[in-house]
């Protein structure tokens, strides 16, 4: 669906929310395979231990929630590197919630981070790589955005949102010389699913999560799902109708 991406060497990559967790695995991932990786987040201390760890990296700070100071830095992130190959969204903000403990700001927290975030970076990069005539978007949402799960009342929704959003981008895209995909990882050890307080199925690392991206973008993938012994149970789940769903959901998760 997508041209494939297996070449890395001398490729330019862009990671927004590489901090930590999947983007810098992704982002050590690519740099081994001799892409020159660009890492963004908003924690300079994190970035500048990456680029300190992997020579012909660069850190840039930033944070996406800011509209105005974000296009000023990716306007010059992108003058200064004369354009990228593939760029990547996979900044995130996650805190379980219930309906019956509802908290607004953290709703809000979820939707600037997770999607409004994501715009952000969207209508920093696509004029741009339209002019180029060339390049990929990556968007990592989550198989929390596949149908309502407990404790996703602020999560899900915004992963959802990448989902349909995604869609449509790769329709608009397709015939301008760009690529889209959409990256809908299951439980990842990460700083965030750090505080879940449940067992978490078929966890994998961000290591594991990192080369499996790869892997799709190799084959031309437009959603890359992994680890598929956890993924295709919740693909199956969502052409259920909702009386056969909620039931299960009920009897699993207690």
């Amino acid at each position: 669906m997508n041209p494939p991406l297996q070449q890395w060497e001398s490729k330019k990559v862009w990671i927004m929310g590489a901090s930590s967790g999947i983007g810098w695995a992704l982002a050590e991932a690519l740099h081994n395979a001799g892409a020159k990786v660009i890492v963004s987040a908003r924690s300079a201390q994190a970035l500048q231990a990456f680029e300190s760890g992997h020579p012909g990296s660069a850190g840039i700070a930033l944070d996406v929630t800011d509209s105005a100071i974000f296009h000023a830095g990716a306007k010059q992130i992108w003058q200064a590197h004369g354009g990228f190959d593939v760029v990547v969204y996979c900044a995130g903000h996650y805190k379980a919630q219930q309906a019956f403990d509802y908290d607004l700001q953290e709703m809000l927290n979820h939707q600037q981070t997770n999607y409004i975030g994501a715009l952000h970076f969207l209508s920093a990069v696509i004029p741009a790589l339209l002019k180029q005539g060339h390049g990929h978007i990556s968007l990592v949402a989550s198989v929390a955005g596949f149908r309502g799960l407990p404790n996703a009342l602020a999560y899900g929704p915004t992963k959802a949102a990448l989902n349909n959003l995604s869609e449509v981008l790769y329709l608009d895209l397709r015939g301008k010389g760009l690529g889209v995909s959409i990256i809908n990882p299951g439980f990842v050890k990460t700083p965030l699913t750090a505080q879940n307080q449940f067992t978490m199925p078929a966890l994998i690392t961000p290591e594991v999560a990192a080369q499996e991206i790869i892997r799709g973008w190799a084959r031309g993938k437009f959603e890359i799902h992994f680890p598929k012994r956890f993924t295709l149970w919740l693909k199956l789940l969502q052409l259920l109708p909702h009386a056969w769903y909620f039931s299960i959901i009920k009897r699993v998760v207690r």
